[in-house]
C-alpha cells in the first residue's frame, strides 16, 4: 500500500485545484485534484505535504492542518493510504505544473467539476469544516462502489 498526500490550498473563498492533464499514463487524467503525492522513505506526511505544495506550486507553507485519512482500495491501482490537508497560511508565487493546470476554484463551484465520486465525499467534509475524519474508498474501474465515512475514527 502506498502512502500519499493530498491537499487544499485555500484563498478568498477558493480551493486550490490541479487540472490533471499533462502525464501520459495517469489514473487522475482530466480530473481536478488537490496537489500532493508520494511520502518518500524518512519523511512523514506532513513533511511530504510541505515539500509537494513546494513542488507542484512553488508556494511556501506557514501552517497545515490534518484534516483527514482516506483509504482507496482499488481493482486497478495499488491501494493507498492518503492524508489530506488544508492550509490558508501560505506565501509566495505560483508556478507552471508540470503535471497539469493550477487554478483557484470557488468552493461554490468546485463540486461541479470532474472530480473521483470519492473526492466529492472528503470535499464536502473540508467545505463544512467537519471534524477529524477517516473514509474509506473502494472502486472498481473508475467507479466508487463503497464508501465509509467516520467522523470520529479515536
Amino acid at each position: 500500500m502506498k502512502i500519499t498526500t493530498l491537499g487544499y490550498l485555500i484563498h478568498d473563498g477558493s480551493y486550490l485545484m490541479l487540472h490533471r492533464t499533462k502525464k501520459a499514463v495517469d489514473p487522475n487524467h482530466n480530473k481536478w485534484i488537490g496537489v500532493g503525492g508520494h511520502v518518500e522513505n524518512g519523511e512523514t506526511p506532513d513533511e511530504c505535504f510541505i515539500r509537494e505544495v513546494s513542488e507542484e506550486t512553488g508556494l511556501t507553507l506557514g501552517s497545515l492542518r490534518l484534516r483527514g485519512i482516506v483509504t482507496f482500495i482499488s481493482s486497478e491501482w495499488e491501494d493507498e493510504l492518503m492524508f489530506v490537508y488544508t492550509s490558508d497560511d501560505f506565501s509566495g508565487t505560483l508556478i507552471e505544473c508540470n503535471e497539469g493546470d493550477l487554478a483557484f476554484i470557488p468552493v461554490d463551484r468546485i463540486l461541479s467539476l470532474p472530480l473521483w465520486e470519492g473526492d466529492r465525499i472528503f470535499l464536502r467534509e473540508l467545505m463544512e469544516d467537519a471534524p477529524f475524519f477517516t473514509l474509506k474508498l473502494k472502486y472498481q474501474g473508475d467507479t466508487l462502489i463503497e464508501s465509509v465515512l467516520d467522523r470520529s475514527p479515536l
